[in-house]
């Protein structure tokens, strides 16, 4: 976490979290969600505009985290912004020399092999599970043939219970609300 947002925490730590705001896709890409693009429905049905600002970019993959409750953000300064997944919490991208590198540039030994009834495959690194970008199939393929990851199989209905993630931290967050009141 880049050390200006942890200086915004803590002068301003109850700064209330967001929800609805910010998505990622499959293909690992941000996408920004105005209140427009939110009431014409739920990620990833109606996902906003993509984020194309590198830097921008850049700050959010390296202020992405999880928290107890499985739900991915953005520490935007003081402001947790949760984000809501199409898919998994990371999005794989292979490179040439065999490198695994999530979609926030962070390199990973991933330790698990995983392919779902669609035919997607998964890599799991530390706990965390990611899609493997549909543009790195065939590297995957390569590295499968070669012995390098033996893939088991997965149902994806399972995937958010069994790698402790949530794709829609807006969707929680309403239930939470609506059984409150």
């Amino acid at each position: 976490m880049d050390d200006i947002v942890k200086q915004a925490m803590l002068k301003w730590p109850n700064v209330a979290d967001c929800y609805g705001w910010l998505g990622l896709d499959a293909r690992g890409r941000w996408f920004l969600r105005d209140i427009t693009t939110q009431t014409c429905g739920m990620f990833p049905h109606s996902k906003g505009s993509l984020l194309q600002h590198e830097k921008l970019q850049g700050f959010i993959g390296r202020n992405y985290e999880v928290d107890a409750r499985g739900c991915w953000f953005f520490q935007n300064g003081p402001q947790r912004v949760y984000v809501e997944l199409e898919d998994t919490p990371l999005v794989w991208r292979l490179d040439q020399d065999g490198t695994v590198r999530a979609h926030t540039g962070v390199v990973a030994m991933p330790e698990h092999c995983l392919v779902d009834e669609r035919g997607h495959v998964y890599l799991v690194a530390e706990a965390v599970l990611g899609l493997v970008h549909t543009q790195d199939v065939m590297r995957m393929a390569a590295a499968i043939e070669s012995g390098r990851w033996t893939p088991q199989a997965v149902a994806s209905a399972e995937l958010e219970a069994q790698y402790h993630f949530v794709r829609s931290p807006q969707q929680l967050e309403m239930q939470a609300s609506a059984a409150a009141a």
